[in-house]
């Protein structure tokens, strides 16, 4: 009953955090994009953003980073979008309203003018990554053939290039047109996922023959966690698709490095100085939640930490098969717990909020029965205190909201 208790006393409306931002010395949102201020679409080419949220976040800028497992250049990125906006509402293009932050897990930064950074990323994996789409995409043929033995072969072909995303950071296999053949068939669903797995494990054995065993893990999304250090596939079930993509990231490419590494741009950006030093980045920082946040402790002071709000969309909680554990992950789990334990470890109030983005075209856990079931769970230690239960929409308009009161 306590625990309840002190649930609800933590939650804040949209509204009360808006007041709770403004009233404190200095705010860093931190937020995710997909599924957040983006609906989630089926095919990544389709994905709409809206001017009002690009408006926004340039009225916010210092304020306001990016934190995506998403790419910002390329043709499939997010700067694509942006300029797409534009040109769809027939309106000139300002060349400083691309969104900063930390793209590709942490590897790609880039600010408001779309300037990009990679530090830490040798050219050996650059021409490595380079060459992965082509191998994805004939492992991904053969199986599919095998699968869809009554498809013709362009069939197949368009659907395994549709399924092909050819980032330049983080080359990734997208399920969900694949999906979209066996909407219902849960098992089929379940199969094609164990597949995919095992055709990126094949990938990460090639780069180990090259010599570069260290440079590359698989990212799963969304996933239930880690076991012995390997994120570990949500299986479909009736209601939610479960893992629909998984990633082949550069080492170091996780949400809590990349949230040491904005805390510390915003404080230069500040004061003038790093404070974790003017060269930490994802590929040099620790590699455990404990010493990230051990390190976040040990150099930046309570005066330099700003009141931290963490976004995003992607969390996970199920129980286990055998119904002794609860099986915790989601891209958006790691950086949201490292915000709210910073928020204890320096006194301050920081904010964690859950956007609802089963409202996209992709299955997920809804947040309208208000039980977060498939989300969290009774004993989970991430808690959350605001609500965006109707999805990006009701984000962006808060979003936009805030940068219009900032600037009273």
């Amino acid at each position: 009953m306590r625990a309840k208790q002190e649930a609800m006393k933590s939650e804040t409306t949209p509204k009360e955090l808006i007041k709770k931002m403004l009233d404190a010395e200095h705010f860093l949102i931190v937020q995710d994009i997909d599924g957040v201020c983006i609906p989630l679409v089926k095919d990544p080419l389709e994905r709409k953003i809206s001017i009002s949220y690009i408006e926004a976040a340039n009225k916010l800028n210092g304020q306001f980073y990016v934190l995506t497992n998403g790419e910002h250049e390329g043709s499939r990125g997010v700067n694509r979008v942006i300029e797409e906006a534009y040109k769809i509402a027939n309106l000139p293009f300002k060349k400083d309203r691309y969104l900063p932050g930390l793209a590709a897990g942490g590897i790609e930064f880039q600010d408001t003018f779309g300037v990009v950074d990679y530090p830490g990323v040798s050219e050996d994996e650059l021409e490595f990554l380079q060459e992965i789409p082509k191998k994805m995409e004939l492992l991904l043929y053969e199986n599919l053939s095998k699968i869809f033995s009554s498809l013709k072969p362009l069939e197949i072909r368009t659907i395994t290039k549709s399924a092909i995303l050819s980032t330049r950071f983080s080359p990734t296999i997208n399920l969900n047109k694949i999906f979209n053949l066996i909407p219902n068939d849960v098992a089929m669903q379940q199969d094609i996922q164990r597949m995919l797995e095992k055709l990126m494990d094949k990938l990460l054995l090639l780069a180990a023959e090259q010599g570069l065993q260290d440079s590359f893990f698989l990212h799963i999304a969304p996933n239930l966690g880690k076991r012995a250090n390997k994120e570990v596939i949500k299986f479909s079930s009736i209601g939610d698709v479960g893992t629909t993509d998984i990633q082949f990231m550069l080492s170091g490419a996780i949400k809590e490095a990349g949230l040491l590494a904005l805390i510390n741009r915003f404080i230069k950006a500040r004061s003038g100085r790093a404070p974790l030093g003017d060269d930490f980045n994802v590929r040099t920082a620790p590699k455990s939640f404990e010493k990230l946040k051990a390190l976040c402790k040990e150099k930046i002071t309570a005066n330099d930490m700003p009141l931290l709000i963490g976004v995003g969309d992607t969390v996970t909680s199920n129980l286990s098969a055998d119904g002794k554990a609860w099986l915790r992950g989601g891209s958006d789990r790691g950086f949201l717990t490292l915000i709210q334990e910073l928020g204890k470890e320096y006194s301050i109030q920081n904010k964690i909020v859950l956007v609802d983005s089963s409202f996209g075209e992709v299955d997920r856990p809804s947040l309208s029965n208000n039980k977060l079931r498939g989300i969290s769970d009774p004993e989970d230690p991430l808690k959350f205190n605001t609500y965006f239960r109707n999805g990006p929409k009701e984000y962006v308009e808060w979003f936009s909201q805030l940068a219009e009161e900032r600037r009273r």
